[in-house]
């Protein structure tokens, strides 16, 4: 076991050294907004009055990688399956960076594959919340935020 502060583990990620579901790198991408145990500390005391949003991602697979399209995105189904009863599967013919020069409002993460992601996010957060760091591991697409 190694501890690893957020930027870090981010950087052994991509480097291959391990490797984290993409929920797991998007909150990685959140804790880089604070740079102490502390400010982390003051933001949750305050932020938890502020209540919170339960989602879930929906997967959309394009024909070279896939996206876990989230809350606020322009492709998030307005009825998402909360409890995977549906089986929705949401597919396109087009490729990701296709999508992504398309599209316009983004809270989405993108994957190239296993351990090459990356997190797009240019809507407000709601409830005060932080949004992602945008750290990819690859550098396709031109942030819109």
């Amino acid at each position: 076991l190694q501890w690893s502060s957020p930027p870090e583990a981010i950087e052994r990620f991509k480097s291959q050294e391990i490797w984290f579901a993409p929920p797991q790198f998007y909150e990685l991408c959140r804790l880089c907004n604070f740079s102490s145990l502390h400010e982390l500390h003051e933001f949750s005391s305050d932020q938890a009055l502020e209540g919170c949003e339960r989602w879930m991602p929906v997967m959309l697979t394009a024909s070279d990688g896939y996206m876990q399209i989230l809350p606020g995105d322009e492709l998030y189904p307005e009825d998402p399956d909360y409890t995977g009863e549906k089986k929705i599967i949401m597919s396109t013919d087009k490729k990701v960076e296709d999508l992504m020069k398309e599209g316009s409002v983004f809270h989405r993460i993108v994957i190239k594959n296993i351990n090459d992601l990356a997190v797009y996010v240019n809507i407000q957060a709601k409830y005060k919340h932080k949004n992602p760091v945008m750290i990819n591991s690859h550098s396709y697409y031109n942030s819109r935020l």
